[in-house]
Order: C-alpha cells, then sequence, then structure tokens
C-alpha cells in the first residue's frame, strides 16, 4: 500500500473510533483532502492510483455533509477503495518473502503467532443490519493478451524459493513437504512441480462483494473487512474447542466462529483488521460466519474478497494449504513457462498468453478471464491431439501400399449371395471403403455403428475382396467369445459365397485357447498364404505369428485395445489398409478430436427386424419386482442375462463376484431354474460350453460380468438385467441392452441401480428414455466429459483436463489451426515452431500412433 494510502487508513480508522464526529484530523477531513491528495499524487504510479485519489479526495470533502447515520458506511466505503488500491497497485519489485508456511493439515497444527499492530480496543457500534438487496461486483472486461494487475503483484509474492527446482522436480523439494505429505499429493496426481500448475480449479466461490456489515443478508456469499473486538474460546460438548471471535467495521458488529483450530485464540488479537469471506449463516436470529475464510487485511488475498479457486482434495489435505502451494508455483512458474503457440497463430486466434492463461485459470480476476484463459488452454489441449493426429495421418497417407483391384461385378454378387438385404447405410459404407482400398496409399478409417446395425457383413465383405485379389486379411477382436462369434458366423457366410465365386475361401481362428499341435499348424499355414482369413483376439498380434500377405487388417470394437496394439497388427503387414470398427457410438465432437487421422464411416440405419427394446430403471426395492418378471418371461419359453458389476479389485476380483451372485440366486431366488456363469476368467473351452448351453436352451438365466458387453448374440433371450447399473456408463448399458431384442420376441432391459442419487436418476433416465446410441453417446459426453467418456488412460491418449462438451468452435479452430501450420512448416521445424514441436512430443509423451 502507498505510504498515503496507510496514512489516510489510519486517519479514518481512528474516525471510526470517535464516533463518526469528525474529530480524527485538525479542522476535520475535508481539511486534510488537498494537502494528502497532492502528497499521494507523487507517489502515485499508475493510472488507476491516480483515479482512485481523486475520488477519495472528493468523498472527503463531502464527508461534513454526509448524515450521522450514513457516516459509517461512507468511511467503509472510502477504506475498501484504499483497500482495493492496495490489491491492483502493488508493483513487481516488491521484495520477496522468505518464511515458509507451515504444512496445513487435517489436524492442523498451530501456525507461528500472528503478530497484531497494537491498537487500542475499538468500540462496537450497535447498528441493527439492513436488509438491502444485494450488489454483486460486475466482472471487469478484460481485453485479450492483457497482463492481470492484480496477479502481477503476486507474481514477486511467493513465499516459496524455487531457484533451485524445476518444473519436473518432485514436490519433495519445496521446503516443507515431506514423504508423507508427497504421498497425499500423489493420490490426487501431484507428484512434481509441473503438477501444481497443471490441477485445476473444479470449481471458484466469488468472494469479491465487500459489503459492510450492516447490510449483510442471509445464506449470501459475501466478504467483509473488520477489527477483532474479541475472542473466545471454549470446549463443545464433543470435546471440539470453539473459537469465537466479535468483528467491527463500525457500521455493526458480526460473530464468526471456527472449530478445532485453538491457536486462533492467540491469533485473532483485538484490533487486528482481517479480510473475512464466506457464507452469511444464521443463529439464534443473529447473522453469523461459520469457519469463514480469513486473510489479515494487509496481505495478499488469496483465500478472500475475490474468485477464490476450489481445488479437489484428498485426505489430508486441506484447501487453504493446498491453494497456497498451487498459488506460490503460479507466481513463480508462469513467467517463465515458454509459450509454445507462435506469435502469429496467438494474434489471430485472440488468445491469452500462456502465462497469463496459467494465472487466471488459477486467480481469476473475473469470470470473463476466467472463460478466456479456459478457452486458451482447452485450445491448447486440441491443438496439441490435432497435431498429432495430423501428423500421423501425413506419415500414413505418404507411405505406400498395394493397391487391391476390384471388380464391381464381383461385389454385386457377393451381396446377392448373402442371406439377407444390406441397409443403404451398410452398402454406403461398402462403396465408400472400396473407393479406399482401390489407392495406393493405405486406407486409415473408423466405421461406426450401433449394436446390431450389422458392421460385422461388411467387415466380412471387404476381407472377402482383398482375398479375391491375392492378399490375406485379419480381423482382431477383444474376447474370445466374440472372436469364435465371428468365426462360425462369417464361416457359414463364406461357404455359399465361396460356391457362387468358385473358389473357397479358407478362415481359421487363433485365440490363447488354440494350444499345442493344433496353434502350430495355424502357424504354419498362414506363413504359406493357405489361411486366407485370420480371425482371432491378442494372440494374433504375438511376435511369432507371421502373414505372408497381409493386405488388410481390421480391429473390431477399438476402444478396448491400446495404440501397441493396434501398431502392432498393421506391422504384420507391408503397410495394410486399415478399418478400426467400434459399436460404441462416439459424438462428432469427440470423433474428430480423438480420430482426426481417420476416415469416418457411419452406419446408421438398423437392419429390418430388430425388436424395439423397452428399458426400464429401477430401485433397489425393485429387485424382486425384477426377478418376478424374468420368472414370467422364461415361463413363455425365453430366457435372461444378468449383468454383475466389477467389484473394486481390492475387495474382490471380477470372478468371484459373478460367482458369489450366480451361487445366491441359484439357491435363493431361481432354485428351479438351471443358472449358467460366465466370467473372463474361465478357460476358452468353458466359457464356450457354457454359451453354447445358454444358446442351445439348456440354460435359462446366464449371470455374466461384462464380458457379454460385445458381441454375443442369443435370439431367444429377451431379458436384461443389469445389477449395480449406476457403475456403468451411458453407452456400456446400450451395449448391454444389445445382447437382447435380436430376435422375433419382444425384449426388455431392467437397469437395477444400488445407489440412487439425482445424478444416478438422470443418467438412466437418459438410458430409459432412447434407444439412439449416438443420443446417449452425446448425453454421456455432457455427464461425464471427454476424458472419462472416452477413457483416454486406457486407450492410450492424454487426458482432456478443459475441453468440454460445447467447444465444438474451439475444436474446428483447432483443426483449422493444425492444418495452417502444417501447411506452414509440415515437420515443425521452422525456429517459430520448436517450442510447439516440443510441447507436441511432451504432450503425447510417445503415444502419437493412434491408428
Amino acid at each position: 500500500m502507498l505510504p498515503t494510502f496507510d496514512k489516510l487508513s489510519r486517519m479514518l480508522t481512528q474516525e471510526k473510533r470517535l464516533g463518526y464526529k469528525n474529530k480524527a484530523v485538525m479542522g476535520g477531513l475535508e481539511k486534510l483532502a488537498p494537502n494528502w491528495s497532492e502528497e499521494a499524487l507523487q507517489e502515485a504510479s499508475t493510472e488507476n492510483e491516480r483515479r482512485i485519489i481523486e475520488e477519495v479526495v472528493q468523498d472527503l470533502g463531502r464527508y461534513p455533509d454526509i448524515d450521522d447515520p450514513d457516516r459509517p458506511t461512507f468511511i467503509h466505503q472510502i477504506l475498501v477503495k484504499l483497500h482495493k488500491a492496495n490489491q491492483v497497485g502493488e508493483s513487481d519489485s516488491s521484495p520477496a518473502k522468505n518464511n515458509t508456511p507451515s504444512e496445513e493439515v487435517a489436524s492442523q497444527p498451530e501456525p507461528a503467532e500472528a503478530k497484531a499492530k497494537p491498537q487500542a480496543k475499538p468500540t462496537p457500534r450497535s447498528a441493527a443490519p439492513k436488509r438491502n438487496s444485494r450488489s454483486d461486483a460486475k466482472p471487469t472486461s478484460r481485453s485479450n493478451g492483457a497482463t492481470s494487475t492484480s496477479n502481477r503483484s503476486q507474481n514477486s509474492a511467493s513465499d516459496r524459493d524455487f531457484t533451485s527446482t524445476g518444473l519436473d522436480s518432485p514436490v519433495t523439494k519445496l521446503p516443507g513437504i515431506k514423504d508423507g505429505m508427497a504421498r497425499k499429493l500423489a493420490n490426487l496426481g501431484i507428484v512434481c512441480i509441473e503438477d501444481f500448475l497443471k490441477h485445476y480449479p473444479r470449481r471458484y466461490d466469488d468472494y469479491r462483494a465487500l459489503k459492510p456489515i450492516n447490510q449483510l443478508q442471509y445464506n449470501e456469499d459475501v466478504t467483509i473487512i473488520g477489527q477483532v473486538w474479541e475472542t473466545r474460546k471454549r470446549q463443545t460438548r464433543n470435546n471440539r474447542s470453539m473459537i469465537t471471535s466479535i468483528l467491527t467495521d463500525g457500521t455493526a458488529t458480526i460473530e464468526a466462529t471456527w472449530f478445532n483450530q485453538p491457536w486462533l485464540e492467540k491469533t485473532f488479537k483485538p484490533g487486528l483488521e482481517l479480510v473475512l469471506s464466506g457464507r452469511v449463516e444464521q443463529y439464534l436470529g443473529r447473522l453469523t460466519f461459520q469457519s469463514p475464510e480469513w486473510e489479515e487485511l494487509d496481505k495478499d488475498l488469496v483465500h478472500t474478497g475475490r474468485l477464490v479457486p476450489v481445488y479437489p482434495l484428498t485426505q489430508g489435505i486441506t484447501s487453504k494449504w493446498l491453494r497456497k502451494q498451487i498459488r506460490d508455483a503460479v507466481n513463480y512458474w508462469s513467467r517463465r513457462l515458454p509459450d509454445y503457440l507462435p506469435d502469429e497463430s496467438r494474434s489471430r486466434l485472440e488468445m491469452l498468453s500462456l502465462e497469463e492463461a496459467v494465472r487466471q485459470i488459477h486467480f481469476p480476476d473475473d469470470w470473463e478471464t476466467l472463460e478466456a484463459a479456459r478457452r486458451r488452454l482447452a485450445f491448447d489441449e486440441l491443438l496439441m491431439i490435432q497435431l498429432g493426429v495430423l501428423r500421423q495421418r501425413i506419415e500414413w497417407r505418404t507411405q505406400e501400399t498395394q493397391p487391391i483391384a476390384i471388380e464391381p461385378e464381383t461385389v454385386t454378387r457377393i451381396l446377392e449371395t448373402l442371406p439377407f438385404s444390406l441397409t443403404g447405410a451398410q452398402k454406403r459404407t461398402i462403396d465408400e471403403i472400396i473407393a479406399d482400398l482401390q489407392l495406393s496409399v493405405p486406407m486409415s478409417r473408423l466405421l461406426q455403428g450401433d449394436v446390431g446395425s450389422g458392421k460385422t457383413v461388411v467387415a466380412l465383405v471387404t476381407m472377402i475382396l482383398a482375398v479375391l485379389d491375392g492378399g490375406q486379411a485379419a480381423i482382431l477382436a477383444p474376447t474370445e467369445i466374440l472372436a469364435e462369434q465371428h468365426y462360425k458366423g462369417m464361416g457359414q457366410l463364406l461357404e455359399p459365397i465361396g460356391q457362387v465365386l468358385g473358389r473357397s475361401i479358407n478362415i481359421q481362428l487363433l485365440t490363447g485357447s488354440v494350444t499345442g499341435a493344433q496353434r502350430n499348424e495355424v502357424l504354419a499355414q498362414l506363413a504359406q498364404g493357405q489361411i486366407d482369413i485370420l480371425v482371432g483376439t491378442h494372440a494374433i498380434i504375438q511376435s511369432n505369428v507371421a502373414f505372408k500377405n497381409l493386405r488388410l487388417a481390421i480391429i473390431d470394437e477399438q476402444h478396448r485395445f491400446g495404440v501397441e496394439q493396434r501398431s502392432a497388427l498393421r506391422d504384420k503387414g507391408f503397410n495394410p489398409h486399415l478399418l478400426v470398427m467400434t459399436a460404441t457410438p462416439i459424438p462428432r465432437t469427440l470423433a474428430l478430436t480423438l480420430y482426426g487421422d481417420l476416415d469416418l464411416s457411419i452406419i446408421d440405419e438398423m437392419p429390418p427386424g430388430r425388436q424395439p427394446i423397452k428399458t426400464r430403471w429401477l430401485t433397489p426395492q425393485e429387485r424382486e419386482r425384477a426377478y418376478s418378471f424374468i420368472r414370467s418371461q422364461i415361463e413363455k419359453g425365453r430366457q435372461a442375462f444378468i449383468i454383475c458389476p466389477l467389484v473394486e479389485e481390492s475387495e474382490k476380483t471380477e470372478a468371484k463376484s459373478a460367482i458369489e451372485e450366480h451361487d445366491r440366486l441359484q439357491k435363493q431366488v431361481f432354485p428351479r431354474l438351471k443358472l449358467g456363469l460366465l466370467h473372463g476368467r474361465m478357460k476358452g473351452a468353458d466359457k464356450e460350453k457354457v454359451m453354447k448351453q445358454f444358446k442351445d436352451l439348456k440354460s435359462h438365466i446366464l449371470v455374466s460380468t461384462s464380458v457379454v458387453e460385445v458381441g454375443i448374440d442369443v435370439p431367444n433371450a429377451s431379458v436384461m438385467l443389469v445389477e449395480g447399473a449406476n457403475r456403468f456408463g451411458l453407452a456400456q448399458l446400450h451395449q448391454f441392452r444389445g445382447r437382447v431384442g435380436r430376435g422375433q420376441h419382444d425384449s426388455f432391459c431392467l437397469l437395477l441401480a444400488d445407489n440412487v442419487t439425482p445424478e444416478v436418476k438422470e443418467r438412466l433416465q437418459t438410458v430409459e428414455g432412447t434407444t439412439n446410441g449416438f443420443e446417449l453417446a452425446e448425453a454421456d459426453l455432457k455427464m461425464r466429459g471427454p476424458g472419462e467418456f472416452f477413457g483416454t488412460r486406457q486407450s492410450g491418449l492424454p487426458d482432456l483436463k478443459l475441453v468440454q462438451l460445447t467447444d465444438v468452435k474451439l475444436l474446428e479452430l483447432a483443426r483449422q489451426e493444425a492444418q495452417i501450420i502444417f501447411k506452414q512448416d509440415e515437420k515443425l521445424e521452422q525456429p517459430q515452431h520448436r517450442l510447439l514441436a516440443r510441447q507436441v512430443e511432451n504432450f503425447w509423451n510417445n503415444k502419437s500412433d493412434l491408428s
């Protein structure tokens, strides 16, 4: 604070103590104004300080004319102006503080005693609180790229010495953070200093509304500036310590209470000026604060009087302590972060600088600047992904492959041989794939289709075309059950097609269950080119599996495979054409984000004859009702699935959960029925036996884990009961639902929640309300966010922390900018792109191979 501002604040405080009689200085405050103005203007260094000086001078001149009842509020408003000038006006040259705060953990050990300035005990005034309407502070408009003056003052105010650390230094390099605290921080994903900068707030509390105490209203979030009148300590009935302070600002008094912080009794000495932020509560008819955030008036405001960030926490770490660590890291490192976005791009896109964006996302000046910071950092996430996928696409399309020669008449004969007619969407997709296969550039295409839309037959037709031109084809499935189903279903279709074409097509299966001599025979035939189509699981990408001429590689349910598996399959041939398929509809926003290197085909039409599935969600109290409905369906000759959720691995294994539920259902619920059991840890032969018994009507109910999510086809099954439906994503529930409705019978999906919250209710009602997979995918994305929706960690893609569903325009902007940059400098070798190239590498962390 400017010395003259501090001097006037003391005089105004004296005026409060003297009862607002205009006797704090000889001749009254109006006589002080000219001399104070001249002295203050000499010290002022910013336009903001000069503006405030002019306003305060006018206020001082008006003071004698203010009515006595209004003088407390008037003086309070002048003090607020001086305080705000302090927050906005400090220069960067302020000396850094070297004290190291003690760790504030859950137990909150006693900090060093605060040194209050010796002051006379203030006299509380008994003005009753007025019920005026709240006057919120309006956000200040800021231009893009502007430097925040309020945050600039904090750059030099860090309590941490970072000079001997780097962004990749472990947090234990910081004073006061020992191994125990580091383990707690690791639970939040904070391992190195850079992680502090990327631990973004989950929300913000708006404590900018500064009010005098006599204008406070119940249940509003507000900030006050007051002087401690007295502080008391007592024990509650449950032996908790309770600290109560009475504060006054001259307009009225208010009581504030804190629990389990006994040292505050010594800290809050009479006369100490505090800034309090929190929600105004009520107790016995009086307005109070319960555990408000607090800071001393003459210090930087981090926890009060501003938009205060609220961070994700873990046990043993308090919000105040974590906010302080992040503030220190942001103050020091934001100025030292190299801005990898080229100046030309930043200017064209009207983006904040990286320094400003990092500071404002953590400690924003106002809502408008916060959104500008989120926009910049979300854009960076999208740009890094776009640069990665476009780089992959460019590299992939610069390679050559052998085109596949295709005769239109052959395609017609194949389609006419099928025992069913294809939908228009299937035919359109086949045409798109055929166009790719005839090029010397390897195809790289994503095929999306809802459950039961007929992706498998599209894959089969394209594999036949590759085989007819002398090549081999392979399809990789995530589970043995699905691989075996593909093998049998395709084999049945291939026999009549082979007869029409005058050439038999050899299809074989390779899974973990194929062992010994049988496996060796498959490997030998594959290497010699005797096998045309290989269907399998991860077993087909093992190092000892060799193709003679792999021309087409297909990956089914691609989201189940990591980058390494997809790359391993592609490496089995000489740049083979690649088709990846998914039955999990991905919103176009996300598809463009994550698969910008792939061309997109969508089967958005269902084959005729599919039965609509009636979906209902049930509470735990309705479980018996669900069991009764299953019995009624079985009496009509139908069958049912019951899905068990994955229990926490630390408690039980997935298999054990399914085994126990199967045992309970068989003995207690359906003792007269035959129940089968299926889970992922069973041997292939055992799974096949259970599935064959279920398909052959030898069991009535199949109890299973999520292994049935994909591909299992049992036309007689009409009921799907999902236990613990609240534990699954909307897209996964839609996959479960797709296991029924494959025959001519009415089909039903029952979603049984084991925990009903408003969020769970909303999600399950969404599944109940639509059978359109793409609509569900949009809803799932909106509810869970892109990272959780896609499971980016599992798929090998970077996390998306700040991207929102509404960022469609920002996504398009990132795509356009990535194309502009690549057009200028495809390899990012020019000087202005070197930082960007390094950031792309760091962002992807060797995970840039999306196909």
